[in-house]
This record gives C-alpha cells, sequence and structure tokens, in this order.
C-alpha cells in the first residue's frame, strides 16, 4: 500500500488524519437526541456501501495519510458482515477503533481482539435504568451495564459518552464521576447539538463552567486535577485525586475545538461531511462506482472546509436554527 503521497491538508493547515466511518444508519435504540420519534425513511440498500466498498474507501483514505479510523452507526455491531470488516479494516496501517452502544458488545469481544482494537466508547447517558430506558427509548440498561464491565475485565480502553441535556440527566454528573472512582474508564460529557428532529434549542444546554461548578461543590476545587490533552483532542480532561478513572468535557457548542480539527466524517451512504454541522455533502460512492478519481475528490471537499463549526458564527439565534433543520438526524451522519 503507498501511504507516502501528500496527507490532507485544507486552507488552514490542519491536517487530516482520523476518519469516522458510519457503517448504517440504523439502531437498535431510538435516543431521542439521535433518533427522529418517527424514526428515519427506510431507503434501498444500493444507496448504502456495501463491505467492499467500504474497506476501498478506507484504503484509498489510508494511503492519503490516515492514521485513524472509527467506525459508526447508527449502531455499528448491527450492519451484516461487521466481523469481516472489522478483520480486514483491522490490517490496514491504523488505529482501528469504533463507538458503540454496546448491547451487542459481548459477541464481538474475541474479534475486536484479533483486529487489534484497544479503545471502544460507549453511549450511556444515564446510570439509572428507568431514566435511559426512557431516553432512549428501549429496555436494554443492563445488558449495556454488564458489557462495559466486560470491555473493562478485558482491557479495553473504555472511554462512556454522556450527552447531558438541562432537565433530563444534568444532575447526574456526579454520579458519573463517582463511578469513575474505582473504574479505570473516562467519562465524557457531551453538549447537546443540534440535528434534525431532535427538538434542539439553547436553553438545553450544560456547559463545561457548569459541569466544573457541580464538580467542585461536591468533591472540592482541591480535589479536581486538570490533566493534559495531547494536540488534537476534542475534550478537556479531568480527574479526581485519588479516583483511577478520569472524566473530560466535549463543549462542540459553546467551547469548541475546530483550531486543531483532524476528522473526516464518512456516511454509510457513502457522502463526505467535512464538518459535523454541514448540511454540505460530496457523494464519494457515486465517484468510486463511476470509476471517478476519488483522491482529487478527497481533497477538493476538505479544501472546502470552513474553520469553524461549519461557518455559522452562533447556536443562539434563529437564523442557525434554520441552517441545522436542513442538516441530518445524527444516527444517519454516523457520531
Amino acid at each position: 500500500m503507498q501511504v507516502n503521497k501528500a496527507p490532507i491538508f485544507d486552507t488552514f493547515e490542519r491536517k487530516h488524519d482520523y476518519l469516522r466511518i458510519s457503517l448504517t444508519e440504523r439502531c437498535n435504540l431510538r435516543c431521542f437526541y439521535c433518533m427522529p420519534e418517527e424514526g428515519i425513511p427506510l431507503r434501498e440498500k444500493a444507496v448504502f456501501m456495501t463491505s467492499e466498498e467500504t474497506i476501498e474507501l478506507a484504503r484509498i483514505f489510508v494511503e492519503l495519510g490516515v492514521k485513524k479510523i472509527r467506525l459508526t452507526g447508527g449502531e455499528p455491531l448491527i450492519k451484516k458482515d461487521i466481523a469481516n470488516i472489522i478483520q480486514q479494516l483491522g490490517q490496514l496501517p491504523v488505529e482501528l477503533t469504533l463507538t458503540t452502544n454496546a448491547i451487542l458488545v459481548d459477541r464481538y469481544i474475541e474479534t475486536f481482539q484479533e483486529a487489534g482494537i484497544q479503545s471502544i466508547n460507549v453511549s450511556l447517558d444515564s446510570l439509572k435504568a428507568e431514566r435511559f430506558n426512557a431516553i432512549s427509548r428501549r429496555s436494554y440498561f443492563d445488558r449495556i451495564m454488564t458489557n462495559i464491565e466486560l470491555l473493562l475485565v478485558n482491557n479495553f480502553k473504555t472511554k462512556v459518552n454522556v450527552v447531558l441535556i438541562k432537565d433530563v440527566n444534568d444532575k447526574e454528573v456526579v454520579d458519573f464521576i463517582e463511578w469513575t472512582e474505582n473504574r479505570d474508564v473516562e467519562v465524557r460529557f457531551i453538549e447537546f447539538m443540534p440535528f434534525d428532529g431532535n427538538n434542539w434549542n439553547w436553553s438545553k444546554k450544560v456547559t463545561q463552567a457548569e459541569i466544573i461548578e457541580k464538580v467542585e461543590a461536591h468533591f472540592g476545587a482541591e480535589k479536581l486535577v486538570s490533566l493534559p490533552s495531547l494536540p488534537n483532542d476534542t475534550s478537556r480532561h479531568y480527574q479526581i485525586d485519588g479516583f483511577k478513572g478520569k472524566f473530560g468535557i466535549i463543549s462542540t457548542l459553546t467551547n469548541p475545538f475546530c483550531d486543531s480539527c483532524n476528522r473526516i466524517r464518512l456516511t454509510a451512504d457513502g457522502k463526505i461531511k467535512n464538518c459535523l454541522f454541514s448540511s454540505e455533502e460530496v457523494n464519494l460512492l457515486q465517484a468510486l462506482r463511476k470509476g471517478k478519481d476519488v483522491e482529487k475528490i478527497i481533497r477538493e471537499s476538505i479544501l472546502a472546509k470552513k474553520h469553524s463549526r461549519a461557518g455559522i458564527q452562533s447556536f443562539e439565534d434563529e437564523k442557525s436554527a434554520l441552517i441545522h433543520s436542513a442538516n441530518r438526524s445524527m444516527t444517519t451522519i454516523g457520531g
């Protein structure tokens, strides 16, 4: 494999070497911030990437310097042929990982290990079964908790993603951090973001400052340890002194990390989204099927990337809300 081509840069000199591939728009949960209440329209199978096309496009990205690939969905583990996809991608010279709701994790522990996966992100928005089931509109809480413990027992670096929403689960910040006391797990609090069909509004956000205030009020400011971040980290990292695990805060709306963005998103229907908030997409799958120069299209797409949040300056005004109504629902983008 040729891996010495010029890497992918945008006009702001940001090198893009992290690819997130959505394998499916479908999910076995119905979390209201991700999946519209009415669900999503079912489309013909031919619209989506086959396993072979997914692997081929991944190889092209790796040739262009991508060093990390994250598999997302929907829920990636419900994808037909998922074990083969993981095994094939595991042969590429990249760090391979995935984000999952963990319902099916127990079926694929050996597959993960054989493919060299060392780190897995799990979505979990409450430590209370009743609340989790209300958010997800399903009843898998006990199974998910069991599978998180299974990941830890098998020495996977495990991050737990919590979408914080005002008056829904924001009172669990302390509970989640206390959960890290004796577990080598990182809890990451993520701001509720606007996508089609999720009834977002600005008043539902929980900011980094609010989280830190809750933490210091409960544990004491002297116990809160700020940890260093890597250049492309989306999260600000913290730990309570003496705890085994740690926690992070991803404040995409109120404290964005766009200056160091290195991410490319490939949707399940084979389209590049060069920013999570952008409604503009470029169809790589169609280009691949027609034998066009996919590399050229990738580079042109990333060159068109705006500096910050698809060019949106603020999420507080009506114009921004209208812009986001044209974007996809989260489940069709990929986490």
